[in-house]
């Protein structure tokens, strides 16, 4: 493990950019940018366009390390390169850390919740991602409904997969969203909160790992979690609340840095010129770094 690069992601004010859109997002993602299904043909132009938009984020003035202290990346990201170099040292030159994506997508809806499903390869991605200077990774899984059992399974299963990343010698970011339009949202959050400490108390003591949760109901709900020898940092997810919305709601949670995605990019349009785009971006990400700080 890189230590510079660990006591980056533990110390440094800042936030994380999730540039993690995969095959299933990324078509949303191009029509919020300005660009419609019909104007390319199949997913590897789908794929070319979003690389393309996530390369002008990266490349622009306004996404330094000033504020940015790490970026979640796509696995087709970490295999292509900005301006001749791989994406991951592109980031490092700029002294920003790269995160890999290594979940395949949800699982079907069970008791409320949704599980990962299985990451065919995951340990010769892992070893790729060593070899690419890569510093972690970034797991999803959904709860939408308060089911003790369900949600205890959504987290054992990011806890043993987190230690097979974590063996590889990177350090996994365990995202078990809550929905925030769960009816039940704080009775979800109440239950995940203690499979985590269940989890954690069963760790090795060398294990390291982060978070990254949805903005809780309850001001500083995770708090305590931050001080446990295992966590690194604890981020936030902006889960379909606007900038505005996402920042205002993280600027309560104490210690909690921004790790968003759809929120960052609010905005910003393939006709942009140079100057609109970097204005744009340079206003988000202000705000939400400034949420981030608090």
């Amino acid at each position: 493990m890189d230590n510079k690069k660990l006591e980056i992601m533990k110390e440094k004010p800042g936030f994380i950019a999730a540039l993690d859109q995969s095959g299933g997002s990324s078509a949303k993602t191009l029509r919020l940018y300005g660009i419609n299904e019909d104007q390319y043909n199949g997913e590897d132009e789908m794929f070319d366009l979003i690389h393309a938009m996530r390369a002008r984020v990266m490349k622009s003035k306004a996404f330094t390390s000033s504020k940015i202290i790490g970026v979640i990346l796509f696995e087709q990201t970490m295999d292509r390169e900005i301006d001749g170099k791989p994406t991951s040292e592109y980031l490092w030159d700029k002294g920003i850390v790269s995160f890999l994506k290594v979940d395949k997508g949800l699982a079907e809806e069970v008791n409320g919740c949704q599980m990962m499903k299985d990451i065919p390869n995951l340990d010769e991605t892992l070893d790729r991602a060593v070899a690419k200077g890569i510093f972690g990774t970034k797991m999803r899984s959904v709860i939408k409904h308060a089911d003790a059992d369900a949600i205890r399974n959504v987290v054992h299963q990011q806890f043993e997969i987190a230690k097979r990343i974590w063996a590889h010698g990177l350090v996994p970011i365990i995202e078990p969203e809550v929905d925030i339009n769960a009816p039940d949202k704080i009775q979800c959050e109440e239950l995940l909160h203690a499979e985590v400490v269940r989890e954690l108390d069963l760790l090795e003591p060398d294990v390291k790992v982060m978070f990254k949760f949805t903005i809780p109901y309850f001001a500083n709900f995770y708090q305590d979690l931050m001080d446990n020898e295992h966590v690194v940092r604890i981020v936030a997810l902006s889960g379909g609340y606007t900038n505005k919305d996402a920042c205002e709601k993280l600027a309560m949670n104490n210690g909690m840095i921004a790790s968003f995605s759809r929120a960052l990019l609010e905005g910003l349009n393939v006709n942009d010129s140079e100057e609109e785009f970097d204005n744009k971006l340079e206003a988000s990400i202000d705000q939400i770094y400034q949420a981030s700080i608090k």
